[in-house]
């Protein structure tokens, strides 16, 4: 995107409802923002929010928070949202992953999504990986004892490392194939934009749905 687009989603961002410009507020209350005490799903990494809106869409009862770091992403998918209408149990921040604890209280949240997260593909970067053990230690905090964490990539470098540190923190695989599309769980699978574009291109999509065995 050229820079005066960049500009201007900058300069656009306070005009969205759904963006929440003090999310660190509701730690531990998120409840009061949906009105409800419905379950609450996230997405880290929303990207242009189809998948989000996809599943706010379908389960009106469950509330959806999408993660966005990045603001001229962030942006279009706000549009997207937008564009849908009134979307009530739908909304958006813009925030690192890392820093997820500042937003969730211990078990406050019924299931993550990771769906075609940056593989960053150097070995020297594998911390920065949103699968590495740090990350998950995070996510178990968070979660529900119930609660899940659903992985979707493209690269195959990638799910082989998540399924590692998976293992190594012992958490209970419910889920997992090489092949989503030609899998069972494809019925009730809703698909990204980027899964979309792979597929067509005949990549096959990795998938892993896990719990924290000691919850």
């Amino acid at each position: 995107m050229r820079l005066r687009n960049v500009k201007k989603a900058f300069n656009r961002i306070n005009d969205y409802e759904k963006l929440i410009k003090d999310p660190i507020n509701y730690k531990g209350k998120w409840h009061t923002y949906f009105d409800n005490d419905n379950p609450i799903h996230i997405e880290i990494g929303m990207g242009r929010g189809r998948f989000l809106i996809e599943q706010a869409k379908k389960n009106p009862t469950i509330n959806y928070i999408g993660f966005e770091k990045f603001t001229v992403v962030m942006v279009k998918s706000l549009d997207n949202i937008k564009e849908e209408g009134d979307i009530s149990n739908l909304c958006v921040v813009r925030y690192d992953a890392q820093d997820i604890l500042e937003l969730f209280e211990e078990n406050e949240v019924a299931k993550v999504y990771l769906n075609f997260s940056d593989p960053w593909p150097k070995e020297r970067h594998y911390k920065r990986r949103l699968t590495y053990r740090e990350f998950l230690k995070k996510y178990e905090i968070i979660l529900r004892p119930e609660g899940l964490l659903c992985f979707k990539t493209d690269n195959q470098l990638l799910f082989d490392f998540s399924l590692r540190e998976m293992q190594m923190l012992g958490m209970s695989i419910l889920k997992e194939t090489r092949n989503l599309h030609g899998s069972p769980w494809v019925q009730e699978n809703i698909m990204t934009e980027y899964e979309e574009k792979f597929t067509k291109e005949g990549i096959a999509i990795n998938m892993v749905e896990a719990r924290f065995s000691n919850r």
